[in-house]
């Protein structure tokens, strides 16, 4: 029984709880490693992780496919090797030496791929042959791709590469090209990658045509290995890519029929599309791997590719500038759209493009480093490093290719 002599106590009202804020949004990247959500979804996620750790990037997966002829070592981050004591030396520029490629691995894909432009796309004439083999474009993929598990993954980029400045020379540069004409050369080749839906009365006409030139026949028949080598959504990517390639070739042809100065903003627009971003980004397949379409797809993988093409392009500009030149005519590159829009001399334009290289390096390096750490998934790794040494690789064969290139008097 309560004692009669106290007061029962007044009831507490206690203050309601605060609303629980929202979570805050996932990046693209956090969804991408979060994976689904939902009833059943539990085992899709790209990578269930309880927290988030540091991880140092590992080496490639080892390859478990045969090879034909041994994959070389990976190429050591230090210390670096020397560059070779003949190559062409740019004072100040910002590059990574690599080993030589490897010389067995140059002399099959050297082989094979001019059994290739002669026997199966009847490349070339004859008088050509010289210039093709100058090209040097074994030594070039062996370079930008260690890690290709055979050397049949290897012709998948050599085949390309040759196709792609088969269609540079021919229908835009020095080996009949024009830029009257151009878009329609351009589309009609570039069927040869993406194919067209016709109806049947049409496809004749069409098929035809495909065997009509050199650059359509090389086109056609690399395309047709990469596309038996790689996914569907890799071929995809790279007729993008390719795409892109083909704008650029445009507008750098207009601009010649209008004779057109761009500013420098402009002309490195034009060179963001013109440009070898179509080599380093088909890495994966050649590396017998694949990085997913929504990982390639993220903007900070596609800003990291742009840069690396754009570090990339930049180096043919600065090596092939007195090659351009000499030929006849006016041919627009970073050091002479330099001293013509900013009022510099040949050798203080030339050594500000130097500049403008370096910076495109370093922020493609930091950008590579930024991405790695937000999404360190093990295909990320592998193709962000794939492109790394492929850009370390096409500045060494320009370094090396003495047959094609020398450097101005600047020093």
């Amino acid at each position: 029984m309560p004692d009669p002599g106290l007061s029962p106590l007044p009831p507490v009202s206690l203050p309601a709880p605060p609303p629980a804020s929202p979570p805050a949004p996932l990046s693209p990247i956090e969804r991408i490693l979060r994976g689904p959500s939902g009833l059943g979804t539990s085992t899709l996620s790209l990578a269930r992780r309880p927290e988030p750790a540091a991880v140092t990037a590992p080496e490639p997966a080892a390859v478990t496919e045969p090879t034909d002829v041994p994959v070389p070592a990976a190429p050591s981050a230090s210390p670096e090797p020397a560059a070779p004591v003949d190559a062409l030396h740019i004072p100040g520029l910002y590059y990574h030496p690599v080993p030589e490629p490897d010389p067995v691995r140059v002399a099959e894909v050297s082989r094979r791929i001019k059994d290739w432009a002669v026997d199966e796309v009847a490349l070339f004439p004859d008088d050509w042959e010289g210039e093709f083999d100058g090209f040097s474009v074994g030594r070039y993929m062996v370079a930008c791709h260690p890690d290709a598990p055979t050397v049949e993954h290897l012709m998948l980029a050599t085949r390309l590469m040759v196709a792609e400045n088969a269609v540079d020379d021919m229908y835009c540069e020095n080996h009949g090209g024009s830029p009257v004409g151009l878009g329609g050369r351009l589309l009609l080749a570039h069927t040869a990658l993406d194919p067209l839906h016709l109806p049947a009365e049409y496809h004749t006409g069409w098929a035809e045509s495909l065997g009509s030139d050199a650059p359509r026949r090389a086109y056609r028949s690399a395309m047709q290995y990469f596309v038996d080598r790689s996914t569907s959504s890799q071929a995809d990517r790279f007729r993008h890519d390719m795409a892109r390639l083909h704008l650029g070739y445009l507008a750098e042809g207009a601009w010649a029929e209008t004779d057109h100065m761009p500013e420098v903003w402009e002309y490195l627009a034009m060179r963001q599309f013109n440009n070898f971003r179509p080599c380093p980004t088909i890495t994966d397949t050649v590396g017998g791997y694949e990085l997913p379409a929504d990982l390639h797809a993220q903007p900070a993988m596609q800003r990291v590719l742009a840069l690396a093409g754009n570090a990339s392009t930049i180096v043919n500009d600065l090596y092939s500038y007195t090659k351009e030149l000499a030929t006849p005519g006016r041919h627009l590159n970073l050091p002479v759209v330099i001293a013509e829009r900013e009022g510099l001399s040949e050798k203080d334009a030339y050594l500000k493009a130097i500049e403008v290289h370096n910076d495109l390096m370093r922020a493609f390096e930091a950008e590579s480093a930024q991405l790695a750490a937000a999404c360190p998934l093990p295909t990320v790794l592998r193709f962000l490093r794939g492109v790394a040494v492929w850009v370390d690789g096409n500045h060494y064969w320009h370094q090396t290719n003495t047959y094609r290139y020398s450097l101005p008097d600047f020093w």
